[in-house]
């Protein structure tokens, strides 16, 4: 049985587990690694399929597994969108604003402005409590709704409003919010 002590401990793996780094996958040489080494390569695993599987969008798990990794642990508000085709596909991922512990200004106009030029037909629009409380405050509620308002004006969709809060999520979609 392996057992992870911290994140800088060594901990028994199956030799030859694959895993990576920023510059790519590879199959390690030794028979431990780190539990670092093994979130680092979930995330760039998550990131590829992000990036090069054409139904990664069809998983709202998956990409609710992504930004979790990516933004569970911030400790202030990122409001991240994520671009996409009309078959779903990931154009752009982009983290457009940041903010506070509580609270981060989001700007419609920007994220209309950046769908235009990415070609968008849609978002997931996406930002994390870093309280880890998933339930969605009534400026959550206010800046979704104009947000989907201003890309509807523009025939781009919202799929969805994902809040990020520790190892949950809420989904404004799977709440009926949306």
């Amino acid at each position: 049985m392996n057992t992870i002590l911290s994140s800088s401990s060594k901990i028994n793996v199956l030799p030859g587990l694959i895993i990576s780094d920023k510059d790519g996958i590879y199959a390690t040489q030794n028979d431990f690694i780190t539990e670092n080494e093994i979130i680092r390569s979930a995330k760039a695993l998550l990131k590829k399929r992000l990036t090069n599987d054409n139904d990664f969008f069809t998983s709202p798990e998956t990409v609710k597994d992504f930004l979790m990794l990516e933004y569970a642990a911030k400790e202030h508000e990122c409001f991240v969108v994520l671009f996409l085709n009309n078959q779903h596909k990931l154009i752009k991922a982009v983290e457009m604003f940041n903010g506070t512990i509580d609270s981060a200004s989001v700007y419609p106009r920007e994220i209309l402005k950046t769908a235009l030029q990415l070609n968008a037909a849609a978002v997931i629009l996406s930002h994390n409590h870093p309280s880890g409380i998933t339930e969605p405050s009534q400026a959550d509620k206010n800046i979704t709704v104009k947000i989907k308002g201003a890309l509807n004006m523009v025939d781009i969709r919202t799929l969805d409003h994902l809040i990020i809060g520790g190892v949950d999520s809420f989904s404004f979609a799977e709440g009926g919010l949306l």
